[in-house]
């Protein structure tokens, strides 16, 4: 049973600093285009760049879940122990469920390259038909979670009753049980 519906993916960048021009945003693009090296079924970016700001990073997240309907957004910045890295907190305001498993494998995964990945607070989380998972703010840091989590995602949306999501197996293979 595949549904080649097309799936929308909310990518958010949280950042002050590009968020007011005053550099390149290249978290969001790097999302994007792992995303792009990944799929192999229909999809579509939905973005956005705002600045960290609770009540907006929760607006935002609700709209891309109920009203834009993407069954995954993934955010980039805002995770780390500043007074300013909100993003976690933002999330689990608008979820319904968390999955500490996401930011379990992501911390374990960073921990191989920096030991400074233990401060790092990536979740992940439940709203409605829509997985919401918060990434690091780096490029490099961006695939390396991704690539440790993604495999799950694909049967974790498909729980949540939300789009069939296919991968490029020469590039990252999901884990469906019972699937070859």
């Amino acid at each position: 049973m595949t549904d080649k519906k097309c799936a929308r993916i909310g990518i958010v960048t949280i950042s002050d600093r590009a968020s007011a021009g005053r550099y390149e945003d290249l978290s969001g693009p790097a999302i994007a285009k792992t995303m792009e090296n990944y799929l192999s079924s229909p999809w579509e970016a939905v973005t956005r760049l705002i600045p960290d700001e609770q009540p907006l990073i929760e607006q935002t997240l609700v709209e891309l879940c109920d009203e834009v309907g993407c069954c995954l957004v993934l955010t980039t910045g805002g995770t780390g122990p500043t007074l300013r890295d909100i993003t976690p907190e933002a999330t689990m305001a608008v979820c319904e469920k968390v999955l500490d498993g996401f930011g379990e494998q992501m911390r374990n995964v960073s921990l191989r390259y920096v030991p400074t990945a233990i401060l790092s607070r990536q979740m992940a989380g439940i709203r409605g038909s829509s997985l919401i998972i918060n990434l690091p703010g780096k490029p490099k840091a961006i695939r390396e979670c991704l690539d440790a989590v993604f495999p799950a995602v694909p049967y974790c949306i498909d729980l949540i009753e939300g789009p069939y999501i296919e991968t490029d197996e020469s590039v990252i293979k999901a884990f469906r049980p019972g699937q070859k």
